[in-house]
């Protein structure tokens, strides 16, 4: 969705690839105004080092809405991120409105790897793969709080490939 605005680019230090998540989510049901997904953690690892033998980790994160709380770390079994797919639920028109619910990431050794989110809307197509490299970044929109409207938090995500 298109709500609010782009937050600054959060980048893994050089020579580290995101090989874990976790999500900021507002519990379903909370308030009158659910906004689900308010928030994406990427956690990186250097990609010299086996990530499932070495936890040894920086964090970063975009924007990130004000409701929910954060989850646990989810971690690749093997490698790090090379594609994702996000959850997006449409316009509810007078409706509550949601936007971002939810996150996959694919891992350089096959596997899925899926947030801890709400199941409300469609999963829309995989990014492009980063080929020989990993991901590495993030951008995030995320709408302000509305005070009396209806508020959805995070809306979008870009993540950014590094060699």
């Amino acid at each position: 969705m298109s709500w609010g605005s782009w937050g600054d680019k959060s980048m893994c230090p050089s020579g580290m690839y995101a090989a874990g998540l976790s999500l900021k989510v507002e519990v379903y049901g909370f308030v009158d105004d659910d906004t689900a997904l308010n928030g994406i953690r990427l956690h990186c690892v250097d990609r010299s080092k086996d990530s499932s033998s070495s936890r040894d980790y920086t964090s970063n994160e975009s924007n990130v809405g004000k409701w929910g709380v954060w989850g646990r770390i989810k971690w690749c079994p093997s490698g790090y991120f090379k594609s994702f797919q996000l959850r997006v639920e449409s316009s509810q028109g007078s409706g509550d409105d949601t936007a971002a619910n939810n996150i996959n990431f694919k891992c350089s050794g096959g596997q899925v790897l899926e947030g801890d989110s709400t199941d409300w809307g469609d999963w829309g197509n995989w990014s492009p793969t980063c080929e020989g490299k990993g991901i590495c970044g993030i951008q995030t929109r995320v709408e302000p709080p509305l005070g009396r409207g209806d508020d959805t938090a995070l809306n979008d995500v870009r993540m950014f490939c590094c060699d």
